[in-house]
């Protein structure tokens, strides 16, 4: 974790705030398209049809009303979506406004089934107020959707503006237009940066992105005084384990936090926390980290929840000054931070909550609020986004540390995905990983690499977890560490191994992620001790692990090359499904414009691309050349390199595409699957294979191509199967694995580009059969 070193110390004192009645006449709840009122959580939202002097609807529109209000998502405020006001041409809904300040803006949509012709569902629109753009070519959801949006008043009247696509129509189910109590929200805010101080948010129009309530616990529209939705931080928690909620309602003493009042957050959000399990953190060195998505390209104003209702300080002072901090040293005195975190550039931002060492051990938050800033162009629009040219920022990501009451100190950082200077994933305490694998026990190391051992460890709560710690003098540094917890953090697949942590105390780098029981493919392919394996599995084994590989070149903006495909780094859980692991090696493939990446050869021997490694290009390509050296290992039951053998047959890629061109391929496959396997889907294998090791990457299949005609040979053997059972009747069983296939399980592979020209040239007349 680093901080954010300013120029100058800038200290916030708690702000005081003078309370304003949320009920003024600048308040307008409108039931769209209904011709009768509607009363939700003590709010009257008035019909439309019969608007008063203060409200102007340029163009009426049609009313409509649904015909099946069990399709309307169900709640309190189920009533508003029922009806729905349809503007077939630009229409503008005009407040009168009596008083300048803070508005907030709030708009309910849901399609629904009506007698009218049109599709609510079909509707394409943009809405834009005081020529902010809100969104743009909307494309409604089929479940309910409240959008929020606070934007700075100085004019005597507030638009709300709606424009349908060319041949495309707008609705709106409800609205609200209110004006916030004064002072609810700053004029400026301090802007997380080096060179300048604050952002002036009067300037721009904001939209909620989260608001969470810590504590796994939800707050309703009707326990907020601004009927605001906040929602509970489990969903976006990553080790769940490592926070503890708390709930003291009753602590909860606003007079004691200047004028705070539930306008700024109710007792609700204020009287529970999640708080650091200090129990799994005998160090104090570990955090507690929740991730949630947001639009890059944007700025984005974040608040701070605090409220100490754990600990009580005996009024005993013990402030303690960071970078930003807030001192307090009353128990249950509610208190926020405010901040402006600049560009966002990726999809995610992280926040976590971490302790410092030599002060009380008890880390905690009780909410947290994320609103997106207009940008340059006055949009909150994604499609809108301004993203830096060139290479990104040297400094992603953004520390900010406060020490909240007397006896409490909070460390806050967050950041996006791509930390090039920080660690990020769940820092562990080495304690703690000392405790789970018996002090690093020589009896549980299951594994050893160039990177160091892997131990296996069982944490406090019963879960097993793998320990990977870097050898004193291991080959591999510092960068491949950050790199693996960079790629493990920014990902999440099925077929790709999960982070659970790491810790880099002491000069340590331990990567902590789950346990795979079942080992390595390696393992199973030509160790006589593990249970050796079925040509089914073998196929599922490389389907998964081809699965894991294809959404690293294609689940993100730019492709993410692994650089070091072997048998050894596909691991195998309880019911032998295949997740690719070890990415210290791993590199961001090339721009759009570009064809490679040139980088210094790295990977292991016997597995390396010819063209990366003679020209120090690196492609997508030159993992699918390595995964076709597995699928030789995975045919053959015998390593890439062994000095054992004569000569000849030493390297196996050499030996076994020989006999694989004279047509004696049955002379390559594992003794232990004679007899178990067809020639006719092995021949199919092998030219699939001998495809994957063409010299030249443009002549090699993309990873979607491999595995689309990889799930092909699964399904035929799927099919053989089955016809063996039926044929030998209904005492035969199948040797294979656990792992059930299902066509329906090319949903992991949506959005793939199957080239059907290549998986004729593999599969032949099957394919055409199917066809």
């Amino acid at each position: 974790m680093i901080s954010l070193k300013f120029s100058t110390l800038l200290v916030l004192t708690v702000l005081c705030f003078s309370r304003v009645s949320s009920a003024s006449s600048d308040t307008f709840f409108i039931n769209c398209g209904s011709p009768e009122n509607a009363t939700v959580n003590n709010r009257t939202f008035v019909s439309d049809s019969n608007l008063g002097r203060e409200i102007n609807l340029s163009t009426g529109g049609v009313s409509v009303t649904t015909t099946d209000s069990n399709s309307i998502s169900p709640g309190t405020e189920s009533t508003l979506f029922q009806t729905a006001r349809v503007f077939s041409n630009e229409s503008t809904y005009r407040f009168t406004i009596n008083q300048h300040g803070w508005f907030l803006i709030r708009l309910y949509f849901q399609p629904f089934a009506s007698s009218s012709p049109r599709d609510l569902t079909s509707a394409r629109f943009s809405v834009s107020s005081q020529n902010f753009t809100l969104f743009r070519h909307n494309k409604p959801s089929t479940t309910s959707v409240v959008k929020e949006y606070t934007l700075k008043i100085s004019a005597t009247t507030l638009s709300l503006h709606f424009r349908p696509e060319t041949g495309s129509f707008a609705f709106v189910n409800a609205l609200e237009v209110f004006r916030l109590p004064e002072n609810l929200l700053p004029e400026e805010a301090g802007l997380i940066s080096t060179t300048t101080k604050s952002r002036k948010l009067s300037a721009h129009a904001m939209e909620t992105v989260s608001r969470i309530n810590m504590g796994n616990l939800s707050v309703s529209r009707g326990q907020d005084k601004l009927w605001r939705q906040w929602d509970a931080d489990s969903t976006y928690m990553g080790v769940a384990h490592f926070g503890l909620p708390v709930t003291n309602l009753k602590a909860v003493n606003f007079s004691a936090g200047g004028n705070i009042t539930e306008d700024i957050a109710p007792v609700y959000v204020y009287g529970t926390a999640t708080r650091l399990n200090s129990d799994l953190d005998p160090t104090n060195n570990a955090n507690l980290t929740w991730t949630f998505k947001v639009d890059p390209g944007f700025d984005y104003f974040l608040r701070f929840h605090f409220c100490n209702i754990i600990v009580d300080p005996f009024g005993i002072e013990r402030e303690i000054s960071f970078n930003i901090y807030v001192a307090n040293d009353t128990f249950g005195a509610p208190s926020f931070v405010d901040a402006v975190m600049r560009k966002v550039n990726k999809g995610s931002l992280n926040l976590s909550i971490g302790g410092v060492q030599n002060v009380y051990p008890v880390s905690f938050i009780n909410g947290f609020e994320i609103m997106k800033l207009s940008n340059e162009k006055k949009s909150l629009d994604a499609s809108d986004a301004v993203l830096p040219k060139g290479k990104k920022s040297s400094k992603p990501s953004i520390g900010l540390i406060a020490g909240v009451s007397a006896a409490l100190c909070v460390a806050l950082v967050f950041g996006v995905l791509d930390l090039s200077s920080s660690k990020i994933g769940y820092r562990y305490p080495l304690a703690l990983i000392k405790e789970a694998t018996d002090d690093f026990n020589e009896s549980l190391v299951i594994g050893v690499g160039g990177f160091g051992k892997v131990y296996k460890g069982v944490l406090r709560d019963k879960t097993e977890i793998a320990v990977k710690r870097a050898a004193p003098k291991s080959r591999q540094g510092l960068a491949e560490f950050k790199t693996e917890i960079e790629m493990l953090s920014q990902f999440r697949h099925r077929h790709l191994v999960s982070l659970i942590g790491y810790c880099d105390e002491n000069s340590e780098m331990i990567i902590v992620y789950e346990y795979m029981e079942k080992g390595t493919l390696k393992d199973h392919l030509y160790d006589s001790e593990n249970q050796r394996l079925s040509w089914r599995q073998r196929l599922e084994i490389c389907v998964g692990a081809a699965r894991g590989l294809h959404y690293l070149h294609t689940g993100s903006a730019r492709a993410v090359i692994h650089r070091d495909v072997k048998s050894a780094n596909i691991l195998l859980d309880e019911n032998f499904m295949a997740k690719v692991a070890d990415f210290g090696l791993s590199k961001t493939g090339p721009d759009l414009d570009q064809t490679h990446v040139s980088t210094a050869v790295k990977g292991s021997f016997g597995y390396l691309d010819p063209e990366y490694l003679t020209r120090q290009q690196l492609t997508e390509k030159s993992d699918v050349y390595s995964f076709g050296v597995v699928m030789l290992e995975v045919l053959c039951g015998r390593p890439v390199i062994d000095p054992s053998l004569p000569r000849e047959k030493v390297n196996l890629i050499e030996w076994a595409m020989k006999l694989v061109k004279s047509g004696k391929m049955e002379e390559i496959i594992d003794p232990f699957l004679d007899g178990k396997v067809k020639l006719e889907e092995v021949k199919k294998y092998c030219e699939l294979t001998e495809k994957c090791l063409a010299q030249n990457g443009v002549e090699r299949p993309t990873m979607g191509d491999l595995l689309w005609n990889l799930e092909f040979m699964l399904q035929v053997q799927a099919k053989d199967e089955k016809a063996a059972m039926v044929d030998d009747g209904p005492e035969a069983s199948v040797v294979g694995s656990t792992v059930q296939f299902s066509v329906n399980g090319m949903g992991d592979i949506a959005g793939v580009s199957m080239s059907k020209v290549f998986a004729r040239m593999v599969v032949g007349e099957e394919m055409r059969e199917r066809d």
